[in-house]
């Protein structure tokens, strides 16, 4: 009784041969012109020895990314600044530009800066409840601001209310209580 073997396209010489097979026999010719002009042939490439140091070749980057690949504008601009000496600036007006993203929504929808200088950022909150919840979370607060642009950026906060309406008016004035005292 005998043994069939699988029909294979490549058994067949009217068949073209697709796909894998294609690519088997195209190997396979390749494995054997390079074992006909001397080269080894095997799975995988060949180890370098240890003893000959690996160098790099001038001209073109290779697999992984390199300093002449395109870069991401946001990186390209950091390092101009840091190079250029703006870093500073730039991380001053990061604090005022962007507050809503760096403190959160909802201290931004009830606080917003008004100067920054020598690292001391005024805030003004919009009632005296605010500005007094902003004290309390003002090492948070700073603890945001420096993950957002870094450390010693800003090192003080000072959080000031509204200020109430003055009636104090021109040069000379009356001390006392003012226009308060005949109302009534």
């Amino acid at each position: 009784m005998g043994h069939a073997s699988p029909h294979h396209p490549q058994d067949d010489p009217q068949e073209p041969l697709r796909g894998i097979d294609l690519a088997r026999r195209a190997l396979e010719e390749a494995r054997a012109a390079a074992k006909a002009s001397g080269k080894s042939v095997g799975q995988g490439r060949a180890s370098r020895g240890s003893l000959r140091p690996r160098r790099r070749r001038r001209g073109w980057s290779g697999p992984g990314p390199d300093e002449r690949d395109p870069q991401p504008f946001g990186a390209l601009v950091n390092s101009l600044s840091k190079q250029r000496g703006w870093s500073g600036r730039v991380s001053e007006g990061t604090v005022l530009g962007s507050w809503a993203r760096v403190v959160g929504e909802d201290i931004a929808a009830h606080a917003s800066p008004t100067t920054l200088r020598e690292g001391v950022l005024h805030v003004s909150a919009e009632s005296t409840a605010w500005a007094t919840q902003l004290r309390m979370m003002q090492s948070q607060i700073l603890a945001k601001i420096a993950a957002a642009v870094g450390h010693g950026v800003v090192k003080e906060l000072r959080i000031t209310g509204p200020t109430a309406p003055s009636w104090r008016k021109g040069e000379r004035h009356i001390r006392g209580r003012g226009p308060r005292d005949t109302y009534g």
